[in-house]
């Protein structure tokens, strides 16, 4: 969190990834005993331009121990394929692969991430030692104390990286109105902040007082003006449900995103280029399963093979999903009942194409029209959209994105029917998550555990 503010973390945070990869390159270019060109400078260039984008959001160092493991697997494992895909399809698209050493950069690409990840674990571990030295120490007060301001303490306090030490909280409440502080003390009121922070060499100051309290924060930083404090200001705005929330600026005046997509400016081209190149891999794999079920389909009841159901996609905008028949009834009105069990509308090789989820396929050519992704929360018919908006809190910045063949809602345990208004909301919660905490090396772990997932779970029907 604070890490950012030190130089060597914001070195790291740049350009380790990227550094990693290109002394890796270097490393197998050494080992093969490469003559250096013009041509390898070229190659130095493109690779950390690309790896610059695709690690942008591989930033392991606000993780504790516990938690590095798996996400320097998950991220680095996921990311480097992805950069190498991009790289190896530049040098065969403009037939460099002719003047390159092959060997070598087959070897760069299988090597790589195990100095990545123990790169990344050696940093953690400078880090951590420089933060436990009592010179790198800041000390940190908190202004209004709330549940959000507790629980920027405690993540704070939790973290030795940060390397700040919470001294406590000054509030003007009497001691009875205010939550429990836990191990954290009452320091006085407000107006003894400025005196406070003078006397203890305070350096990073906190103010979660209400945005309704605005006089008296504008005569609090006046105050604090008489010292060399860092302030930061966390209105309780980011106590509400906030999706991809950013701070940006406009001709110089500041404004804060609430409420975004994390779709925007270069993650929108690489969301996009990612969807096309795997869902084009994917078809040229699974066409034979297609004309399979096409036929069945036919064969097997009269009626079109294919189903198209109006649905809402990006921005709530109505799209037509492409699915395999599977009922004799195909309901696209004001009211559709949700198949269930046993459903008698189901036919028998529609159960089979529900069960192993072929019916889904043809939705691969509504992601390469790009009216949905690979990834995302599953789009809902128009009818339950309009009965569950009504019924849910942030039911519709679900669709604040392309809604997805997969999504993280389904690769735990949301798959299927959703009978309760509880199972709904599990799902929503799940489909919001995803719009938090968007990578696309969270879209390769969702296509991943799709797999293990389809291969068994059993409640769709």
């Amino acid at each position: 969190m604070f890490s950012g503010d030190l130089p060597l973390v914001a070195f790291l945070r740049s350009l380790l990834n990227p550094g990693i990869i290109l002394a890796s390159l270097g490393a197998c270019l050494a080992w093969y005993q490469v003559r250096l060109d013009g041509h390898y400078l070229m190659l130095a260039v493109l690779v950390f331009f690309v790896s610059s984008q695709l690690f942008e959001r591989v930033d392991l160092f606000q993780l504790r121990p516990t938690e590095l493991v798996v996400r320097a697997m998950r991220d680095i494992f996921f990311a480097w394929p992805l950069t190498v895909g991009i790289v190896a399809f530049l040098i065969w698209a403009t037939h460099y692969d002719r003047i390159y050493h092959i060997q070598a950069l087959v070897t760069w690409f299988v090597i790589t991430p195990v100095p990545l990840v123990l790169g990344h674990f050696t940093a953690h571990w400078i880090l951590r030692a420089l933060a436990r030295s009592e010179s790198a120490q800041k000390r940190m007060i908190v202004i209004g104390a709330s549940d959000l301001s507790i629980r920027l303490a405690n993540t704070v306090s939790a973290d030795p990286l940060v390397g700040v030490q919470v001294l406590g909280f000054f509030d003007d409440r009497h001691p009875r109105r205010l939550p429990a502080l836990g191990k954290y003390h009452l320091l006085g009121g407000v107006d003894g902040v400025a005196k406070f922070v003078r006397e203890r060499n305070v350096n990073l100051v906190f103010v979660s007082l209400p945005m309704a309290a605005q006089p008296r924060i504008v005569k609090l930083l006046d105050t604090l003006r008489d010292s060399t404090a860092s302030v930061y200001f966390l209105p309780d705005v980011f106590a509400f449900d906030l999706i991809q929330a950013r701070f940006d600026e406009i001709d110089g005046m500041p404004v804060v995103a609430v409420c975004e997509t994390p779709y925007s400016g270069v993650n929108a081209l690489l969301k996009r280029w990612f969807d096309v190149a795997v869902t084009l891999t994917a078809l040229a794999v699974v066409w034979p399963i297609l004309l399979f079920a096409a036929i069945g389909v036919k064969l097997s009841s009269p009626g079109p093979i294919i189903f198209k159901q109006r649905r809402y996609g990006l921005d709530g905008r109505e799209i037509a999903v492409y699915k395999f028949r599977s009922m004799r009834a195909m309901d696209d009105g004001p009211v559709v009942k949700q198949a269930t069990k046993n459903d008698p509308r189901i036919t028998k090789f529609g159960a089979f194409l529900r069960q192993s989820s072929i019916d889904e396929l043809p939705q691969l050519f509504n992601v390469l029209a790009g009216s949905m992704s690979l990834v995302g929360p599953r789009p809902h018919a128009v009818a339950h959209n309009e009965q569950y908006r009504k019924l849910i809190k942030g039911y519709m910045l679900r669709h604040k994105v392309q809604p997805g063949i997969t999504g993280w809602a389904q690769v735990n345990g949301l798959r299927g029917e959703t009978e309760t208004l509880e199972k709904m909301k599990a799902r929503v919660d799940h489909d919001l998550y995803y719009l938090r905490n968007w990578s696309l090396s969270l879209d390769l772990w969702i296509i991943v555990k799709t797999a293990f997932v389809l291969l068994r779970q059993k409640t769709a029907y």
